[in-house]
């Protein structure tokens, strides 16, 4: 693979406007796109997931969308090393390859790698994963923050995937967690264009709130109770799913769940926002319809 090869990634807040964008970067220069999207990559998780309709992809092949089972554990360690192995095969046919997703952890292991995370004992996971269903979040929060007090006060505490990953760690190595967060970044054999895309907070929270009414009239109560089962996993720890499951279980009425459906997809947009502008220079960002401009942007880069 050489310096000549190029993969755009294109990255942006839930309802942003990616898909449209992507499939038409990619018809513009004759290649594929490649999914960065971690929920996206289960068959079973259709609707919550708002992945591209066969229409919507317009003949362009996308790739880790539909690829695994909700029955498999997957993560970004695993994502690297399959993504890499398919952008060598498409560098065969394509130059530039289009990169998407709203995962900000999936789309920096693509560019620049993960850290080494030791081995994990399973019996372990379970039982955190036993705690957290019969005690909630909290005593698990309180155990992360006695055992690494540096990833504590770095870690989203709502989030009991991130949580429950972090006690893994330290329990199953006795080092912690962040000790092993070292991102050492790796170079890649081919080189990286980073867009962005943005609206104007009002214009995009309209369109999840658009967007989440659509989902509920496609089903999205049916599709939340047919992966009740799963509801453990960590794909279904999130927006969408999770208000679903907890109205199921009697927490609050429908009305609520819907309410809150809503308000948690546009709390999730701002905290994907804050993650891709951590780095204020690594991202070049333009609003989804600045079609001439983004084209003209990578074409400049292309050729320098």
């Amino acid at each position: 693979m050489g310096k000549d090869k190029f993969v755009v990634v294109v990255v942006g807040p839930t309802a942003v406007g990616k898909t449209d964008l992507c499939v038409n970067l990619a018809a513009h220069f004759s290649t594929e796109v490649v999914s960065a999207d971690s929920r996206q990559f289960y068959k079973e998780m259709q609707i919550g997931t708002a992945k591209p309709t066969i229409e919507e992809q317009q003949g362009v092949p996308h790739h880790f969308v539909n690829s695994h089972s909700i029955a498999e554990e997957y993560n970004a360690g695993a994502y690297e090393q399959d993504a890499l192995q398919l952008l060598n095969t498409l560098f065969k046919e394509h130059d530039v390859v289009i990169v998407t997703g709203g995962s900000g952890l999936y789309v920096r292991a693509l560019c620049e790698g993960m850290d080494e995370m030791p081995e994990t004992d399973p019996a372990i996971r379970a039982k955190l994963t036993a705690k957290l269903e019969s005690e909630g979040l909290e005593p698990l929060v309180n155990h992360l923050k006695s055992l690494d007090p540096e990833y504590y006060n770095q870690v989203d505490k709502a989030n009991p995937q991130r949580v429950v990953r972090a006690l893994e760690v330290c329990l199953s190595s006795g080092q912690p967690y962040s000790s092993f967060r070292k991102w050492d970044k790796t170079t890649r054999p081919f080189k990286i264009i980073k867009i962005g895309l943005t609206r104007d907070r009002q214009e995009l929270y309209d369109r999840i709130d658009q967007r989440m009414d659509q989902m509920l009239q496609q089903g999205l109560l049916e599709e939340a109770k047919a992966l009740y089962p799963f509801r453990t996993h960590n794909a279904l720890q999130t927006v969408g799913y999770k208000e679903i499951f907890d109205c199921l279980e009697g927490k609050y009425d429908w009305e609520e769940a819907v309410r809150l459906l809503k308000r948690n997809s546009r709390r999730y947009a701002k905290r994907q926002l804050t993650w891709f502008t951590k780095h204020p220079d690594e991202y070049t960002w333009f609003h989804p319809q600045q079609w001439e401009e983004i084209v003209s942007f990578i074409v400049g880069k292309l050729r320098s």
